[in-house]
Formats: structure tokens, C-alpha cells, sequence
């Protein structure tokens, strides 16, 4: 299990490719895996650019316990998230989560909570640059 904040760009292909590289062959029957990306619109407004402030080690805690309630919530063989921070243009990937099982219920259900507590727990502070000017916006829910 692995929990990685980056201030960079995610390579989505070459993360996911290196992961499972170095996992046992044959062991997972199933991945499942969802990409946040950021949208250009928010509560109606027209979004230019964002930035994703935390606390590197509040934040990393936080990573590295969500992964092991998730392994520990339901047969899993891995769960990776990668999360950005800092500025961010729309388009960008913000978040991967990628859970493995050797069945797909399991994987999907895992990917879901683990991007559901991400939302609506993750400690971080988001402020978008609109039109009208810079805002924090409070509620990640979205």
C-alpha cells in the first residue's frame, strides 16, 4: 500500500505501469481505479486556476490511513492514492486511487469509500481563481 503527495503533474500511465510491476503475477483478478481531474466550472462560476495547500505531514498521515483502513476494511491485495497539491490548471489530474483484489466487488467498493473519505475528510484547502477573484471554497463535497 502506498500513499504519495506530489506537487507535479501525474503521470497516470507510468505510476499505474511501475505499480504493478512490482506486484506477484497472477494475484489480483481485479483493479479498480478512479482519476479526479479539475473541472472550469464550480458552483456556476467559470474556474481559471486552482490551488491545493495541506500540511505535508497532517496530509500524509491522513493518505497512509485511509490505505490501511481500506486493506484492513476488506480482502485487498493494494490500494495506491497519489494526490496532488499546489497550483492547478483545468484539466489537471488531481487524484489516483487504485485498488487490487482478487475479486471486483471488493476493488470497486474500496476505490469508492477510499475517494468518498479523499472528499469529504482529506485535509486540504482549496482556493479557486474565478473571474470575479481569488475564493476559498469550503465545501469539497463536489
Amino acid at each position: 500500500m502506498t500513499a504519495r503527495l506530489i506537487g507535479e503533474r501525474i503521470d497516470l500511465v507510468e505510476t499505474l505501469n511501475r505499480y504493478r510491476d512490482e506486484m506477484p503475477a497472477g494475484r489480483d483478478g481485479a483493479m479498480a481505479c478512479f482519476i479526479g481531474s479539475m473541472r472550469d466550472m464550480n458552483m456556476g462560476d467559470s474556474v481559471q486556476a486552482m490551488a491545493l495547500e495541506h500540511y505535508p505531514e497532517m496530509t500524509q498521515r491522513f493518505l497512509d490511513d485511509l490505505c490501511a483502513a481500506q486493506m484492513s476494511a476488506r480482502p485487498l491485495n493494494d490500494i495506491l492514492i497519489v494526490h496532488r497539491y499546489g497550483e492547478l490548471s483545468p484539466g489537471d489530474d488531481i487524484v489516483l486511487v487504485a485498488c487490487w483484489s482478487a475479486h471486483r466487488a471488493d476493488a470497486f467498493d474500496a476505490c469508492r469509500e477510499a475517494m468518498e473519505a479523499l472528499k469529504s475528510q482529506a485535509p486540504f484547502w482549496k482556493r479557486e481563481v474565478t473571474a470575479e477573484g481569488d475564493r476559498w471554497v469550503h465545501d469539497l463535497q463536489d
